[in-house]
């Protein structure tokens, strides 16, 4: 099992930033992949960026972040991380960390097998 905690989340006004942590714990050598997904009242959980674990070097971002927000992830401390800049009203949501352990970078929801509790992110206009 993995375990995963964010931290990070709150109220900001549009155009500020935030930074979202997620710590893994227990069996973290079976992550290949990390991932935080967002969703707001009434929508489906949608992707937001994905790294994989071991290398970091694929990292997927949709177009309605891309050039805002970055996700890197330290392996030392177990923790991944998504920089949020430029956050837009449309921007607000829980966001949630995910790992995978069976595939890698991904941006479905299905490919990976746990998950945090959520932080809540409101951008006020």
């Amino acid at each position: 099992q993995v375990q995963l905690v964010e931290s990070g989340g709150g109220l900001v006004q549009a155009g500020d930033s935030l930074r979202l942590s997620c710590a893994a714990s227990g069996r973290t050598f079976s992550i290949y992949a990390m991932g935080w997904f967002r969703q707001a009242p009434g929508k489906e959980r949608e992707f937001v960026a994905t790294i994989n674990w071991v290398a970091g070097s694929r990292i997927y971002y949709p177009d309605s972040v891309k050039g805002r927000f970055t996700i890197s992830r330290d392996n030392a401390k177990n923790t991944v991380y998504l920089q949020m800049n430029s956050l837009k009203p449309e921007d607000t949501a829980v966001y949630y960390c995910a790992a995978g352990r069976r595939v890698g970078a991904s941006v479905g929801v299905s490919d990976y097998d746990y998950w945090g509790q959520g932080t809540q992110v409101t951008v006020s206009s």
